[in-house]
């Protein structure tokens, strides 16, 4: 297999303009430069960028005319590269994040070229300090964050998809809006016996966060939990699942605006739709356990 052709998508609500600009600038410094980029406005109008910031490739805006969350903005720009047809892995990076580093692009393309059954790969995340935070470690105890290998998810604010993945297993969940839209990816690509590598000598530089300052963390957090146990597991694990959950919120979770929302949300988890059910096979379930994140927790 030859290099494969890496395109770079980004998705902004337009609150973040220096940010963005620095991330394209970032892009644009990388040794190997992406055959595309696409920017999708979600919701908002975009700028001119191409010129203004002498990006490599070709520059494709594509401007929403709503907010169609995180899961829904990449699903637009993963449909231009496919009407293009001319891209094999899409590389997904958060609008506030920034490639320190010039040769992850290239990385990112050695590691796909090496391995045909590769999948998903995820970056590193950490602020400006170097530290990664506790969450952004894809692995039950979030022990070592330098420890690479084969993993059971990845973070949304920087990785790789391979775009023979994406056409068979299907794009992001749209409907979850934000929250939880990477597990259900990553488990319909372990379901089809795609490899998800979590490699941290791929670096998104990233102000640490909450992902509780958004005012609908809560509500989607616990409504896409459950639509997540609905859709993807064996029916045995679904109420298991959905226990232990219960028990980490009522311990971790000292508010009690906190947790009305979640409780709203988990309400409406079970009472609304979920979407197609296409449930994991129970040798995922084993794969997944072996790989240290059991799908119940």
């Amino acid at each position: 297999m030859g290099a494969p052709r890496i395109a770079v998508a980004v998705v902004t609500m337009g609150n973040r303009p220096a940010e963005v600009d620095a991330l394209l600038e970032s892009v644009a410094k990388q040794d190997v430069p992406p055959e595309r980029i696409v920017i999708v406005g979600n919701g908002c109008p975009l700028p001119e960028f191409a010129e203004r910031l002498s990006l490599p490739g070709e520059v494709t805006p594509v401007e929403l005319d709503e907010n169609l969350g995180c899961p829904g903005g990449r699903n637009a720009a993963i449909a231009r590269l496919r009407d293009f047809g001319d891209v094999d892995v899409v590389v997904e990076l958060d609008d506030d994040g920034l490639l320190v580093d010039p040769d992850v692009l290239r990385r990112v393309q050695e590691l796909f070229a090496a391995d045909d059954r590769l999948g998903i790969v995820g970056f590193r995340i950490a602020d400006e300090h170097g530290e990664t935070q506790r969450r952004h470690v894809p692995r039950v105890g979030a022990s070592d964050p330098l420890r690479g290998g084969y993993v059971t998810g990845f973070l949304g604010g920087g990785h790789a998809l391979r775009m023979a993945m994406l056409d068979g297993i299907g794009d992001w969940p749209a409907e979850f809006f934000f929250a939880h839209e990477e597990t259900d990816l990553a488990w319909r690509a372990a379901d089809a016996d795609w490899r998800i590598l979590y490699a941290p000598e791929l670096l998104l530089q990233h102000p640490k966060t909450s992902p509780a300052r958004h005012a609908i963390y809560y509500r989607v957090n616990a409504r896409n939990r459950v639509w997540l146990a609905r859709r993807r597991l064996p029916l045995p694990l679904v109420p298991v699942h959905l226990a232990v959950w219960v028990l980490l919120t009522l311990v971790r979770n000292r508010s009690a605006a906190g947790l009305r929302a979640w409780f709203g949300g988990f309400v409406e988890g079970v009472r609304d739709p979920a979407g197609e059910r296409r449930p994991m096979r129970w040798r995922t379930v084993w794969r997944l356990t072996r790989l240290g994140r059991p799908p119940v927790i």
